[in-house]
């Protein structure tokens, strides 16, 4: 690989002896991961395929998985860089925390944070870019999430919602990809000398907005796929100058990790306890990862959280399905309308008027005329929940992804929308009648599977 010219010099000034080794690593194969989803069912194919384990990980493997298999569109795998699986590691919440993920397109991070807290506490999940947040949202869906909110926001509209709000922030910061060299070589087209220092004044920013978000003796995780410096230990350095509330928490350095590097800062010997992953030295691209601890004294506000908002005719469509679908109460939802789209937001959820909210919780399903249809996301969410469920073969799911209608050997017991289940997966929603299920997967997402697209 044509490294440029620049960043070698940088790099051989800063890594001596240990220049050649990582430059060497440009040239070698980029790596491939995947982590499962623990709240899912493990396939026969998954199994086949969780033969490398990330050492860090107990959810994650070294491979490359299909983003038409059946698993990955049912939200059992997520196709993510191994070293960007340390994040997530290190950020992992506690159950019923709140959990901002500040930077969070296209989802990976956020799938992983959703992994760890297992349907409880609140997670919102923002992306400020318009165009990335979509992607955000399909990924949400796919696993199934219920105590999920996403946003489109900048961190200083979130500083003012949110105040002295959450448990746990990652920072996942806009950096100048260094990292993503040798995964995509286009990304060396942005990259100056100068380009460091930039994206070090925006990390800055929206570090002083996540502040303002912390509860007293919150965590920050804050990470990069870069290598520079200037975004890496300079920022730190930065954070605990400006902000002495602000304590490092050691890292746990395996697989090749390594300590951070105090010298290529202020020389402060705290710096260390952040963990740096260099391609030379660990199967991986690259990063960099800090955990902080805030000790600060700022009193969180009370804010008032979102309660149900349904009409009475509207509630009573929605307990006419809850009871033919065997829905719970959702006790830990507060149900809301948008227009004639019916969602669940966490009850931790404080109202958000003022805010770019892209989605409200979990969409569970749609108002029409004298009935309620149930959702795509809901049925993807349905692992846990006693939801009237039929099991279909490979094939038939072959044929329901391309939006068709399908006959069953057998004629169901009872007529009605059943969670379609293949290898013990929710894949959506039919509506059986005798032998015919009626197709409700979503029109956006129909695809013809063939074999050589769908094996995992």
């Amino acid at each position: 690989m044509k490294l440029p010219a620049a960043f070698i010099t940088k790099y051989q000034q800063l890594l001596g002896d240990e220049a050649d080794a990582f430059f060497a690593a440009f040239d070698e194969p980029v790596e491939k991961g995947f982590r499962i989803n623990p709240n899912k069912a493990v396939t026969p194919a998954m199994q086949a395929k969780m033969t490398d384990p990330i050492a860090y990980s107990k959810i994650g493997y070294y491979g490359k998985v299909n983003g038409n298999a059946l698993e990955h569109l049912a939200g059992a795998v997520y196709s993510q860089e191994p070293s960007a699986m340390t994040v997530g590691e290190v950020a992992r919440p506690a159950l019923n925390e709140r959990v901002l993920d500040l930077c969070a397109a296209p989802g990976g991070k956020t799938t992983h944070l959703l992994s760890y807290l297992q349907q409880t506490g609140l997670l919102v999940t923002n992306e400020i870019n318009p165009k990335r947040v979509t992607a955000l949202g399909d990924n949400v869906e796919r696993y199934g999430a219920r105590n999920a909110v996403i946003t489109n926001e900048s961190p200083a509209h979130l500083a003012k919602a949110f105040p002295g709000f959450f448990d746990r922030i990652l920072v996942d910061a806009p950096c100048s990809g260094e990292g993503m060299f040798r995964k995509d070589p286009d990304a060396m087209q942005y990259w100056s000398t100068d380009y460091p220092a930039e994206c070090a004044t925006r990390q800055r920013e929206i570090l002083t907005e996540t502040v303002k978000m912390l509860r007293p003796g919150g965590h920050l995780i804050y990470s990069t796929c870069t290598f520079a410096p200037e975004e890496d230990e300079q920022m730190m350095a930065w954070l605990l100058e400006t902000y002495p509330e602000f304590e490092l928490e050691p890292i746990e350095k395996v697989a090749g990790m390594v300590d951070a590097k105090p010298e290529w800062a202020d020389g402060n010997p705290e710096l260390k306890k952040a963990a740096r992953l260099f391609p030379h030295l660990m199967r991986g691209e690259g990063h960099f990862i800090a955990k902080l601890v805030y000790r600060g004294t700022t009193k969180p506000k009370n804010l008032r959280t979102v309660r149900d908002e349904l009409k009475p005719d509207q509630r009573k469509l929605w307990e006419q399905a809850q009871k033919q679908l065997q829905l719970p109460n959702f006790n830990d939802l507060a149900l809301q309308v948008h227009g004639d789209q019916l969602y669940g937001v966490p009850e931790l959820m404080p109202m958000t008027r003022k805010l770019k909210v892209f989605r409200s919780g979990i969409h569970l399903g749609t108002f029409k005329k004298k009935r309620f249809e149930p959702s795509y996301a809901l049925a993807l969410a349905s692992d846990d929940l006693d939801l009237p469920k039929l099991a279909i073969t490979h094939d038939q799911w072959a044929t329901y992804v391309h939006g068709e209608t399908f006959d069953l050997d057998v004629a169901v017991a009872t007529n009605g929308f059943m969670v379609l289940t293949c290898d013990d997966l929710p894949v959506g929603f039919g509506k059986a009648v005798g032998r015919t299920v009626k197709n409700f997967f979503p029109k956006g997402l129909r695809f013809l599977a063939t074999d050589d697209k769908t094996v995992l």
